[in-house]
């Protein structure tokens, strides 16, 4: 019984746990990681390219969209823009 309840909470509680996107966040050194680090964090990505050297990912969540550019060397984001 108590393994059902456990595994309950954290079926339920895991979208509370949704990362944030900071210019910490660690995405990826390449389009296909960055994609799916954003979608893991419950991001639905929108488009990806590559500009100025720099991955470019638009993406919208809870209503707001945005977006972010990466470092493909580090992996790093250089820029991150979300419109209310």
């Amino acid at each position: 019984m108590r393994k059902l309840a456990m595994i309950t909470f954290l079926a339920l509680a895991t979208p509370a746990l949704a990362e944030d996107l900071s210019t910490d966040t660690m995405l990826g050194t390449t389009m296909e990681g960055v994609q799916t680090k954003l979608t893991e964090m419950g991001y639905e990505v929108r488009k990806a390219e590559m500009e100025d050297g720099k991955i470019e990912v638009y993406f919208v969540k809870d209503g707001k969209m945005g977006e972010v550019y990466v470092n493909p060397e580090n992996g790093q984001i250089t820029k991150l823009d979300i419109k209310s």
